[in-house]
């Protein structure tokens, strides 16, 4: 288990708890200096500072006193895997005409997929007319777990952050033959941040509002509530099939509202902008652009 340490001469953590002396509740970013250096952060009480992280956010770290100065906002994480999954949302399954799954539907997207809060997703040149935008919860790992059991699971989560699971439909159906991972896998296609935000600061991860909105329209609005399978359930069920490797990302599926199932479809278009809300989070905010 990773453990967050004080350190008495600034006094900004304290021995227990994620709230420093300032007041903030612990957002971590991955920040590039000035010179290209890039680390760990904390954002401070009033959203401009960042102050370092020291030690190792998969082990014992904390919050120094030492403000970054940062020239970069990054993805805030570097996943080994990205895992997600699909129909995990009653209301979802329903307006695509899916019978709810017995056990998580999981694919992988490729881990260059990821991008951060403010970067452009990018439509590709190889093809995508049919690109469509997916709100969901991220969990992040934060220690090396296999088969743990659900009553275990929050043990081995580091945090949560706002994820898009942005999928070329055409791709997605019709090219690859139902096969996900292509479709899903283009480059900036998974949008993560702005933050994490530790799991002690989630009060319950299996309810919170999420939403996305296209150029301000709300396109989804629901509550992690209506998940087929829950966060624990998540967890200890894909350690059964794979070693859940520190950083790994796993998406936790997406609402109802989808562009394709739409009449007519609602496909991102160059010059949109993408908001993915989560409460408790924060707001994921990314520009379409087509691939010059």
């Amino acid at each position: 288990m990773w453990a967050h340490t004080s350190w008495e001469e600034n006094g900004v953590w304290r021995d227990k708890g994620y709230e420093t002396e300032r007041g903030e509740t612990v957002k971590i970013v991955r920040v590039r200096e000035r010179g290209g250096r890039i680390s760990w952060g904390s954002i401070g009480k009033d959203g401009t500072q960042i102050y370092r992280i020291e030690g190792d956010i998969y082990g014992e770290w904390g919050v120094s006193g030492e403000r970054i100065d940062g020239e970069e906002m990054l993805a805030p994480v570097e996943p080994p895997n990205i895992i997600a999954l699909g129909l995990n949302y009653k209301k979802h399954a329903d307006e695509t005409g899916i019978v709810y799954p017995e056990i998580p539907v999981m694919f992988i997207k490729g881990t260059n997929s990821i991008t951060g809060d403010g970067m452009p997703i990018v439509l590709p040149a190889a093809g995508g007319d049919n690109v469509d935008y997916e709100a969901e919860l991220a969990i992040i790992i934060g220690r090396t777990a296999k088969n743990v059991s659900a009553e275990e699971a929050k043990t081995v989560i580091l945090g949560y952050t706002c994820a898009n699971d942005v999928s070329a439909r055409d791709w997605q159906k019709e090219k690859q033959k139902k096969q996900w991972a292509r479709g899903k896998s283009f480059d900036t296609f998974c949008p993560v941040g702005p933050w994490v935000v530790t799991a002690d600061e989630i009060g319950d991860p299996d309810n919170l509002r999420i939403t996305c909105r296209v150029n301000g329209r709300i396109m989804q609005d629901a509550r992690t509530s209506d998940m087929c399978f829950n966060v624990d359930t998540i967890v200890s069920d894909l350690s059964r099939s794979m070693t859940l490797l520190p950083g790994t990302l796993i998406l936790t599926g997406t609402p109802e509202g989808v562009g394709f199932t739409r009449n007519p479809p609602v496909y991102l278009r160059d010059g949109d902008v993408v908001a993915v809300e989560i409460e408790d989070i924060g707001v994921l905010t990314n520009h379409v652009e087509r691939e010059r």
